[in-house]
């Protein structure tokens, strides 16, 4: 009975310091997220702006603490790059997400059944 004890006890620390581990990295993953779609939108409300400016309007792009004159049409690349970048970097995060979500389940059922066996034995 002392084994089946400290097995069942071993199981569910591992299982609590998983669920801790997952809370956190799923916790990560939502304020990177988050982050990636307020830039995904500042980029696009600056696009829609620039995009109401003459051609020949001179724009400014910015590197580090200085500021670079830059065409419109690179401005308007750099954006939408910007945008696109920002979108396929939330599907990764959002997948890595959905696996570790998915791990804990895992782990949860697997302990679960440990537990329905050590009862019918």
């Amino acid at each position: 009975m002392a084994k089946v004890d400290m097995e069942l006890k071993k199981a569910f620390t591992e299982l609590q310091e998983k669920q801790i581990e997952t809370t956190q990295k799923l916790r990560i993953a939502d304020i990177q997220i988050d982050n990636l779609r307020r830039n995904k939108q500042h980029a696009s409300i600056t696009e829609r702006e620039i995009g109401t400016l003459d051609s020949g309007t001179k724009t400014y792009e910015s590197v580090g603490r200085m500021f670079l004159l830059t065409p419109i049409d690179k401005v308007m690349v750099n954006l939408k790059t910007k945008q696109t970048t920002a979108e396929e970097k939330i599907k990764v995060i959002e997948s890595n997400k959905t696996y570790l979500e998915n791990s804990l389940k895992e782990a949860t059922n697997s302990l679960r059944e440990l537990v329905q066996t050590k009862k019918e034995s």
